[in-house]
């Protein structure tokens, strides 16, 4: 724990720019994470959701370098784990309690390469059944340029309420 401390007091007094935003990205995760319960990737991209009417669930997430590949736009992989939380979000929000939706299949079309400041992920129901949910999402920038389109598939599952001890383990 001392290396760590002492890793992490070294990047705050000598780090770039960006090496000082990762170390607060990854605060922000671990806050988000003990505040909300939910996963660091949604602390690490700042995850924080709204209906923007009653059909459209929204995130709205500033472009930072944890998202950046070596190509210097957004990753994929980030575009696509932004479509998922977006679409999981908005059908966990419409099911009652004590039933909680996973994803079981996507695609991702990705239509242009994600650059700007910040990334709008809008997501709509397409099919709601007892098991199985589908859903859209659409994601752009802050000047509308469309970045991908996404559609899932999420199975629904009942939450034990007394789960078994080697399923917290």
């Amino acid at each position: 724990m001392v290396e760590l401390t002492a890793e992490v007091n070294r990047v705050l007094a000598e780090g770039t720019a960006e090496e000082k935003e990762m170390l607060r990205l990854a605060m922000q995760a671990i806050k988000q994470k003990r505040e909300r319960k939910s996963a660091y990737l949604s602390g690490m991209l700042g995850l924080s959701g709204e209906f923007i009417d009653d059909q459209t669930y929204q995130f709205r997430v500033p472009i930072t370098p944890f998202m950046i590949n070596r190509s210097g736009v957004v990753h994929g992989g980030i575009t696509a784990s932004l479509a998922d939380s977006t679409m999981g979000s908005l059908i966990n929000k419409r099911l009652p309690e004590g039933y909680y939706a996973v994803t079981s299949e996507m695609k991702v079309n990705y239509l242009r390469v994600g650059i700007g400041n910040e990334l709008i992920a809008q997501a709509k129901l397409i099919h709601k059944g007892q098991t199985l949910v589908v859903a859209q999402c659409e994601i752009t920038n802050e000047r509308g340029h469309k970045i991908a389109f996404a559609s899932a598939t999420f199975y629904v599952i009942r939450i034990a309420e007394n789960p078994p001890a080697s399923a917290s383990k």
